[in-house]
């Protein structure tokens, strides 16, 4: 097997690597190196103590998820990198089949494992599930996640497929690939990150796959939770700027348009279920987005945009809501 290496980025995480690290260390055959994210705690005191042998990168400070990655993993030499959260569980083998997946085909440049919940360990994830997609107004879901209905694991999602997104919980990716791509998006700081450079490297021409024969269980919002103000602004600025930079020129202008109004319905129902920090975190991110526009199109200028595949081509607020189709074998693709 080619050399990997596993990276978890640490942010204030010591209770979480003193839970799953030794799950990690016991059942992966690859080298495991932790990056630490300018951690407040004793993160690194941890790790000194319990695990002198094991490889730490320390950052200066906190780059988020996307800047942390690009300065750790220039540090790293590997033929494939694998990025892991730190609150995941790890199973015995979980690398080698993903590894030898995308040996067998060299156009798979990024792939996932089956993503499942820590706590209901029959339950997909919602950060990652079988596999991710979106639809064509940038709405991404899983299969086993749709929105916030978790489905569970019955064998139905036992099948290597094609996919749009995989998780940033636990990505795996040529490591060339990544250089070449220039890595994650450093302005987006952290969500929505691995989606944009998925779609980078779709539009340059790889494929993306789930591999289900590798099992992983994810707490997930272990550094922002689900109900954050700021992890909803990030969202919302972020899916803005991961379309303007990757879609085909000719949807561009209409996408955009229509996917502001819809963001400001959602930030109407916010207001109107009493939220008001999530409506204002919807508006901040708009504002953002705008003055980010120089820099978008100077990105999109060197990019490749293109028609690309696993995009499922109905509105999925539609088929959510109005139509009850709550799983994704419910999709019309």
């Amino acid at each position: 097997m080619k050399k990997t290496a596993v990276v978890i980025l640490n942010w204030n995480g010591r209770h979480f690597l003193e839970q799953f690290l030794p799950s990690v260390i016991a059942n992966t055959d690859a080298e495991v190196i932790v990056a630490d994210n300018g951690s407040t705690d004793d993160s690194l005191a941890f790790l000194a103590a319990n695990y002198p042998t094991l490889r730490t990168i320390p950052l200066d400070r906190n780059y988020g998820f996307a800047g942390g990655y690009n300065r750790a993993l220039a540090q790293v030499e590997a033929d494939y990198f694998v990025l892991l959260n730190d609150d995941v569980e790890c199973t015995p083998g979980w690398v080698a089949p993903v590894v030898d997946m995308m040996e067998s085909d060299p156009e798979i440049a990024i792939a996932q494992p089956k993503l499942m919940m820590y706590d209901q360990k029959d339950t997909f994830e919602y950060a990652g599930g079988a596999g991710g997609f979106i639809d064509h107004f940038g709405y991404p879901f899983c299969r086993g996640r749709m929105f916030n209905t978790l489905e569970q694991d019955h064998g139905q999602y036992n099948d290597r497929c094609e996919i749009f997104w995989a998780t940033g919980a636990a990505m795996f990716v040529r490591a060339d690939v990544w250089r070449q791509l220039g890595g994650l998006d450093d302005d987006f700081f952290a969500h929505m990150e691995e989606i944009d450079f998925c779609w980078r490297a779709k539009n340059a021409g790889y494929r993306l796959a789930y591999c289900p024969d590798s099992v992983l269980y994810h707490v997930g919002g272990g550094t922002l939770p689900k109900s954050s103000p700021f992890k909803t602004q990030l969202n919302f600025r972020n899916n803005l700027s991961m379309l303007y930079k990757n879609l085909p020129q000719n949807e561009l202008h209409r996408i955009i348009v229509i996917r502001i109004l819809l963001d400001y319905v959602a930030a109407l129902k916010f207001l109107a279920e009493g939220k008001a920090g999530e409506f204002r975190a919807v508006v901040k991110a708009h504002r953002e987005f705008h003055s980010w526009k120089p820099a978008l199109k100077a990105k999109r200028a060197a990019l490749t945009q293109r028609k690309v595949s696993c995009i499922y081509p109905r509105h999925l607020l539609t088929d959510y809501y109005l139509l009850g189709k709550r799983r994704f074998s419910d999709l019309d693709f």
